[in-house]
């Protein structure tokens, strides 16, 4: 159970504190939920499947974690911040809900496995040759792929925005150095 309670929790905590509310959308934040793949996947991923059912399974948990990332950063607006012209995202409760509810999903999945429906889902996985530990590393990747598709999502939304602001400026700092403050001021 830990080996899935802790990553779950990690990508929850990070997700939430990175995107709740008004927040800048800037490399660093770009690059965050990557590192915490790179965490998360040596540490906590078992034993990939690389053949039959198991690797079916996980291959299908990546895909609901695909769409379940496109879902979750449609929950987001991205539009440039009135002061600076950079991109900003906000979200609200109904993303922080689609976010609770995934996790808390994938891990009462896990609690039901061993306390509540083990005995059913043990068999069809024994029928169909799957182990715990594709289970546990699909639940992993679907997590990876919610986090990172949402990530993928918001930076293109992010570099549309900037492109939009950037062709509307009579200005830019990229042609002007120094002359996007004045040509603000000018704006006022």
């Amino acid at each position: 159970m830990e080996s899935v309670l802790v990553p779950n929790l990690l990508i929850l905590t990070t997700v939430l504190i990175s995107d709740l509310g008004r927040r800048p959308v800037g490399k660093a934040r770009l690059l965050r939920p990557f590192l915490a793949a790179a965490v998360v996947v040596p540490l906590f991923v078992k034993a990939v499947a690389l053949s039959g059912n198991g690797l079916l399974l996980e291959l299908a948990a990546t895909a609901v974690g695909a769409v379940l990332g496109v879902l979750a950063a449609s929950l987001m607006r991205v539009n440039a911040d009135t002061r600076t012209g950079k991109p900003v995202s906000t979200a609200g409760w109904p993303y922080a809900l689609l976010w609770v509810a995934v996790v808390g999903a994938r891990i009462f999945f896990f609690y039901g496995m061993e306390h509540i429906f083990g005995g059913p889902v043990t068999h069809w996985a024994i029928a169909n040759q799957i182990t715990v530990n594709a289970f546990t590393d699909g639940l992993i990747f679907l997590s990876i792929a919610m986090l990172l598709t949402r990530t993928g999502t918001l930076a293109a939304r992010a570099r549309r925005v900037t492109r939009h602001v950037a062709g509307l400026r009579p200005w830019s700092r990229t042609a002007c150095r120094g002359c996007w403050p004045a040509a603000r001021a000018q704006a006022r």
